[in-house]
């Protein structure tokens, strides 16, 4: 890819894989554009029904293996010599050209990818939770108050639950493709202050309110939007204080 590639136009990312050209080429080719020092190896590619839009490189002793999801089978040309130069980076340490990554996040972010994505999550997945009911808080109880204060009670209720692990790090979690909210079991505790369950619960139902966006080659998770309204929060001071004493002593006692 060369800078004038930069400018992704719609038909661009439409067009049929060329059927003359073996995904194992595809990868070849990416490397010598690359310019990696180092003798071309063979390539491993294969397309697999994954759970989700996942894609794996691993260096192997005589050969490199590629593992894509089938989501990506049909994408165009284009779309796959970007996902090429973006694994093989990954791989020898080199940093993708923005072209590439500009790409690649142009095609997955597209309406008809996240719909395909989306139904082969739920139809390939399945969301395990524990009832929202705990035993020191009621997560349905939660967000019903927490949508009728800040949301007019305009947000749909998703599917709540706490998670099957006791997690320290992923408090919480909006999964859009089965429109559920998953809070750490961690937290269902007397320790925990009720400020620090509703700000992760508002943070989640923030999720729903801005969806994930696309800037260039980034995905913007947190929106500046988000932030702002994540601010607003009357405890949001509060709650991060107690958040990182909590990961304090946590951690202390490991």
């Amino acid at each position: 890819m060369n800078a004038s590639d930069s400018r992704i136009q719609p038909e661009q990312l439409t067009l049929p894989l060329r059927s003359a050209v073996s995904a194992e080429e595809v990868y070849v080719r990416a490397f010598r554009r690359l310019g990696l020092r180092r003798p071309v190896p063979a390539f491993d590619v294969e397309f697999r029904p994954f759970t989700a839009l996942r894609s794996t490189i691993r260096l192997k002793a005589t050969y490199v293996q590629v593992r894509i999801s089938d989501l990506l089978r049909e994408a165009p040309p284009l779309v796959q010599d970007a996902l090429a130069e973006i694994l093989i980076a990954k791989a020898f340490r080199r940093r993708a050209s923005r072209e590439a990554r500009e790409c690649y996040v142009a095609y997955v972010f597209s309406d008809v990818m996240r719909r395909r994505i989306d139904e082969a999550r739920r139809s390939r997945g399945r969301k395990r939770l524990l009832p929202p009911r705990g035993r020191w808080y009621d997560l349905e109880e939660v967000f019903r108050r927490l949508n009728r204060r800040f949301f007019a009670g305009e947000l749909p209720t998703p599917r709540l639950g706490w998670s099957l692990r006791r997690s320290r790090t992923v408090l919480g979690h909006y999964d859009p493709a089965h429109a559920s909210i998953t809070i750490s079991r961690w937290l269902d505790s007397p320790t925990i202050p009720p400020c620090l369950v509703d700000y992760l619960m508002f943070h989640e139902m923030l999720h729903m309110r801005f969806p994930v966006a696309r800037n260039g080659h980034r995905r913007v998770v947190h929106s500046r939007e988000f932030r702002e309204a994540e601010r607003n929060f009357p405890d949001f001071e509060r709650a991060r204080r107690v958040l990182k004493q909590q990961h304090l002593q946590l951690n202390a006692g490991l």
